[in-house]
């Protein structure tokens, strides 16, 4: 079996129908991992819209909204957001991928990727990323591509009607990619 391909690309309001998919399919799942989501958010008119939101965002210049992309397929997302010019040079990095396609690797190459997009066309020279203490998938995924951890924040972040723990993750871009 040949190992599928996975790339990203800025998100497109066409991928509204297979994120949708996504999101009802893995509602569950996801729910420990993503904040509450409102009535209606896992459908194609409530992701297109989203997905205009989110190009706002990058036509303004506060964010970078991809899709990950496997085989032809979109598999999930990858985003940098608050992006911060000047002295700093930052974005904040997140993703996730739909459960049919998770434990392939395509989390750690589409990361990969977007550290690409965030030197090259964002012009960035710091990623940051959280995790939750106990997401260790994710934690793998950005040891992978050369993050380290700098801290914990207690209490951090509202998921699934708890206040839950999250590491702080750091890469300095600089130092080109991991490995070489």
């Amino acid at each position: 079996m040949t190992p599928s391909r996975t790339s990203v690309r800025l998100v497109e309001v066409a991928d509204a129908a297979a994120l949708a998919g996504h999101f009802a399919r893995d509602a569950k799942e996801f729910a420990r991992w993503q904040p509450a989501r409102p009535e209606g958010f896992d459908t194609p008119s409530h992701q297109a819209g989203r997905i205009e939101q989110l190009l706002a965002t990058h036509s303004a210049g506060s964010a970078w909204p991809g899709v990950i992309v496997a085989d032809g397929e979109v598999v999930g997302q990858v985003a940098v957001s608050s992006i911060s010019r000047g002295p700093l040079r930052k974005g904040f990095l997140s993703y996730w991928v739909a459960t049919p396609f998770q434990g392939q690797g395509h989390a750690t190459r589409a990361v990969g990727l977007t550290l690409r997009v965030m030197t090259g066309e964002l012009g960035l020279r710091r990623a940051e990323a959280h995790t939750q203490t106990d997401n260790l998938p994710s934690h793998r995924v950005l040891k992978n591509n050369g993050f380290s951890s700098w801290g914990i924040a207690h209490a951090h972040i509202f998921m699934d009607g708890a206040w839950r723990d999250e590491i702080f993750w750091e890469r300095n871009l600089a130092d080109g990619e991991p490995g070489r």
